[in-house]
Formats: structure tokens, sequence, C-alpha cells
């Protein structure tokens, strides 16, 4: 779920008129997959799923991150290691593939998974934004704690997790038990970074902060001013590792973006989960749904 779309269905339409693109849907396991034409850059595409925007992907400069929580997740992805190092990297959810492509132009040579269960969905995003064939991308299509477990042991320096069925993250990729199937898969350094999706009261965003607290020792999460409020439904970032992040560095970041948001870790983070506990699969439910507004 990728939060409010900036632009509506008449717009993406009438633009497709004009720039001679057309939008293209099909059928996949989610639902109905469209991509839009962006009217602003002549060969990007915003991938939405039953009207939910999922994706946005540039074939001509996949370095460009659209969506703010992609641009966060981007940051992150910068920051892990020093500039075009290599990386082993696991993407739990696919959508267009965005953030696998920006890891290879970013990190020439990175070794990735992605983990997407909708095979129809990766059959269309292939048909239609082919990946780079010199990019070391190897998609599965399996459900992604299915695929995570085939992860070897200590493999992957970075594990994302932007898992959607429909607008919701299915509730068995929320648990405690999930990290601990995460944490198998980093290596000592590695990262976890997931995309969350909350509206007030924000209890699920609470219970993902105390869940990752139970099993990494340092976190950090970048979010809209508004969404720390509880005044919107939005999109969340979290990182989580074992040993210390750049926080500074990334809270400048996220506060020069375009669509500026903030940064709390330490104590700060744990006051604001206010005492949630970590959520266990018998317990877990999915991600809450968003309101229509936010796609509007």
């Amino acid at each position: 779920m990728a939060g409010k779309s900036k632009r509506n269905r008449d717009d993406r339409d009438a633009s497709a008129r004009r720039g001679g693109a057309e939008p293209v849907s099909g059928q996949v396991g989610g639902g109905t997959a469209e991509l839009a034409p962006d009217r602003e850059r002549p060969h990007a595409w915003t991938l939405l799923i039953d009207g939910a925007p999922q994706s946005h992907v540039d074939l001509d400069d996949p370095a460009h991150l659209d969506f703010a929580y992609q641009r966060r997740i981007g940051h992150l992805i910068d920051l892990i290691a020093p500039a075009r190092q290599p990386l082993n990297v696991v993407h739990l959810g696919g959508g267009a593939f965005t953030l696998a492509r920006y890891t290879a132009a970013a990190r020439p040579r990175s070794t990735q998974q992605v983990v997407e269960i909708d095979g129809a969905l990766v059959a269309f995003v292939r048909q239609h934004l082919p990946l780079d064939p010199q990019a070391r991308i190897r998609v599965r299509a399996v459900d992604a704690r299915a695929g995570l477990a085939k992860v070897p042991d200590g493999w992957a320096d970075l594990v994302i997790a932007d898992v959607f069925s429909g607008a919701r993250t299915p509730a068995h990729l929320t648990s405690a038990e999930f990290l601990d199937d995460v944490r198998r898969a980093l290596a000592p350094t590695g990262w976890y970074v997931a995309n969350l999706a909350d509206g007030p009261p924000l209890a699920h965003l609470r219970g993902q902060i105390a869940t990752a607290a139970s099993r990494f020792t340092e976190l950090a999460l970048a979010a809209d001013p508004v969404v720390w409020r509880g005044k919107r439904f939005g999109n969340a970032v979290l990182v989580a590792a074992d040993r210390e992040l750049p926080v500074a560095e990334f809270t400048r970041r996220v506060a020069s973006d375009p669509h500026p948001g903030r940064v709390e870790h330490g104590r700060a983070l744990a006051d604001f989960a206010g005492g949630a506990a970590p959520v266990a699969d018998a317990s877990a439910v999915a991600s809450p749904q968003p309101p229509e507004s936010v796609f509007r």
C-alpha cells in the first residue's frame, strides 16, 4: 500500500491520450492490475492493484523513486554500506520490482531475491516492465514467509518487507516468529526494513515497533508528521538491526525529501510504542484496511 496517489484516474487517462501511451491492465491473483503511464516521465509507470497504487517504475531511470516511502527505503539502501558496494538483498513482496531495480542501479553486482506470491503479477510486470537482463535478480513466485525460509542462514545484508494482500499486510508477516526467521537469514551486521501502513489510533504500528524491539537491539522509524500524530492513514518505514544505525544521516535525508518526514529512535520511539505487546503468530492479525479516501 503506497499511500495516497498523487494523481487521480482521470488525470492518468488524459495524460496517456496526450502522450500516446495507454494504460495496460490484466487480471492477476490479487485482482485487476493496471499500469498507468506517468504524465511527467515518458517511460515511467504506476502499478495499481484494484485501484490501490503499489509501485512506480521509471525504465529510463530506475534510481528515481516516486513514492515517499520508497525514497525512505532507498535512503537506507544507500546508508547500509559504502556507496556502490554490492549487497545480498531479499525483497519480500515484489510489486513492480521498484526497489530491486533501484538496488541494481545504485549497487551494481548486488545479488537479489524477490519473493512475490502472485505469479500472474510477476508475469504481468515482466511482460510490460522487463527487468535488466544483466541485473542479478531472481524472482520466486511463492509466499513471502515460505520464500524467506529458503534463504540460507546469514546470507542477507538486507531484508526488505513490503508485502500487501490488497492493501493489508498479511497477519503471518507481522509476528515475532516471522522476525525470528528474518534474523536467521540476516548476516550479523544486516538490517531489516519494513513498509508498514496504519492509521488512527496506530495500534498496529505500535505493535510492530514492540515486536521488532523484542528481536532487534536498534530501531528507527520514519513517517510523515501527520501519521506520527495519528491524523491520517499512511506509511511508515521501520529499520531494525543489531548494530548502530546511522540515525542522524537518515533523519537528515528524510527531512530534506520533497515530502519531508520525521524519524524517531531510542527512548522516543519506545515511548511512542506506549507499552504495546509484541505480536505472536497465535494472535497476529492483518494490518488495518485503509479508508477509501487514501486512494482518491
